[in-house]
């Protein structure tokens, strides 16, 4: 054989038949993934905020343009591990989905909602680069886990905040929100079973709305509690929820009191309970959930 620059196109492949050699037949079309670490996506008050980007590719298409899923992860509101989950999030990349996990700024650094301003920051930074990255601008979902799946649920929901907005004229609306587990509401004493110092001022609830007391204040409760924010007239895309039946961390019901207020809304939402399931795990990840999921987001994009 020559030796030159082939393109794959034209180098001759090898067909010689090898004894005791197995051939396995492949399409093209297989899915890999690529990791772009760390993007910097959002400076606020010279605090840098990062994107770890997923991008899927094929050899039939190495720069294949794909559906966007923006990721939240959970962490109480503070300081998030944004590493965490790469190795979980990274099948949803191979099932053909830009996957952008994203940094907020913590609860010890800036109070609610600057989570959801930053994430709405991310849909338009990642909206305003899709050449770039590789995404359709078009069908970009929200989604998130615990503290994650709140700010996802949010993000998705508000449409008024043009003061926040790092990017002018890029939209931050999306077209679906996956919410695993979240710590939606903190109505309840018991919406976070294993949390003693539930709404007390040093919680994960009472840092993120400033270091306060919430347990007697309960406007500050309703306006952190997602339900309390929806009604008849709120324009949110199509949701999806998927919760363990034993989550000792954001109880269960936190999740069912959502999944009926939106339905009592009019609102396009499903509700999966995870049985036997604790917060988060593998059980959220098998094919069959991933395959629940995959199925929600092309019908929203």
């Amino acid at each position: 054989m020559e030796v030159k620059e082939w393109t794959y196109e034209e180098l001759p492949e090898f067909t010689e038949e090898v004894e005791g050699a197995h051939v396995i037949s492949t399409t093209g079309d297989e899915i890999g993934v690529t990791y772009i670490p760390n993007v910097v996506y959002a400076e606020i008050d010279d605090i840098k905020l990062h994107l770890q980007i997923l991008q899927p590719f094929t050899r039939n298409q190495p720069e294949m343009v794909s559906p966007c899923v923006v990721f939240v992860q959970g962490s109480a509101w503070m300081p998030q591990d944004v590493y965490a989950q790469l190795p979980r999030v990274s099948r949803l990349a191979e099932r053909g989905y830009v996957t952008a996990v994203v940094e907020y700024r913590h609860s010890g650094i800036a109070a609610f909602p600057a989570q959801i301003m930053d994430t709405r920051n991310a849909v338009r930074f990642l909206r305003a680069n899709a050449e770039q990255y590789h995404i359709d601008p078009d069908r970009i979902v929200v989604s998130g886990d615990s503290s994650g799946g709140h700010t996802a649920m949010f993000a998705g929901m508000i449409h008024d905040d043009t003061e926040n907005n790092l990017y002018p004229g890029v939209s931050a609306d999306v077209k679906g929100i996956v919410n695993f587990y979240g710590s939606t509401s903190v109505m309840a004493e018991d919406s976070n079973p294993v949390q003693v110092l539930h709404c007390q001022p040093d919680s994960p609830e009472g840092m993120v709305m400033g270091h306060v007391d919430l347990r007697n204040n309960l406007e500050l409760k309703r306006r952190l509690s997602v339900e309390c924010n929806i009604t008849e007239d709120t324009v949110i895309p199509p949701v999806i929820i998927l919760h363990g039946t034993k989550d000792r961390v954001v109880n269960c019901e936190g999740s069912v009191i959502l999944y009926r207020q939106l339905k009592e809304c009019g609102k396009d939402v499903q509700l999966y309970l995870i049985k036997g399931a604790d917060h988060g795990g593998a059980e959220f990840w098998t094919t069959e959930t991933l395959d629940i999921v995959d199925r929600f987001i092309r019908s929203c994009i």
